[in-house]
């Protein structure tokens, strides 16, 4: 039972348009296609990952925060 009788596919077919309406579904059908070719993209293997592209700054790495001395309350100093 899957969506491989061409009546299954007509049924499904039907309860969106009364679900969606005529206007919506091809609005639908074009995201849905955009994702999926996305999705394909991503996953295919001669795909390049998108951060090995971006340029290095080896200026933003070698800003390190530098360690700040946090003094105690005087609460705390005198408990101690």
């Amino acid at each position: 039972m899957g969506l491989d009788n061409p009546l299954h596919i007509a049924f499904l077919l039907v309860v969106l348009l009364m679900v969606f309406g005529a206007k919506r579904l091809p609005e639908m059908g074009k995201s849905l296609g955009h994702g999926l070719r996305g999705f394909k993209d991503a996953v295919s293997p001669d795909a390049t990952p998108v951060l090995a592209s971006a340029p290095e700054r080896p200026e933003a790495l070698a800003l390190t925060p530098e360690p700040v001395a946090v003094e105690q309350p005087a609460q705390e100093r005198a408990a101690a």
